[in-house]
């Protein structure tokens, strides 16, 4: 059975920092792309960052300069590291397993809170 379960999301003050990581169970991680996406309230779903089985990575531009998506293939895990958060950026952050017109795969959501 495939898990993504998402760790790290909380309350930060304006201009602080949370890691997000999610670890992933049940695929085989390093033939993945896994993506970062969040959904605030009353909003569409938007893709906030990218990184493809090769590592090269990918950003929306509103996180560009301050966001780094990094993955660890031997733990099965990606890494959302999240610096200089604004009020802008609370969502609930979801983690995407996928291989393009084959398979993919949601975790449950961890919810990012950004506010004095």
């Amino acid at each position: 059975q495939v898990q993504l379960v998402e760790t790290g999301g909380g309350l930060v003050q304006p201009g602080g920092s949370l890691r997000l990581s999610c670890a992933a169970s049940g695929i085989i991680f390093s033939t993945y792309r896994m993506t970062w996406y969040r959904q605030a309230p009353g909003k569409q779903r938007e893709l906030v960052a990218r990184i493809t089985t090769d590592g090269s990575t990918g950003y929306r531009d509103s996180v560009k300069g301050r966001f780094t998506v990094s993955r660890d293939n031997t733990k099965s895990t990606v890494y959302l590291q999240m610096n200089s958060l604004k009020p802008e950026d609370t969502a609930m952050y979801y983690c995407n397993a996928d291989i393009p017109s084959l398979n993919t795969y949601w975790g449950q959501g961890t919810q990012v809170t950004v506010s004095s």
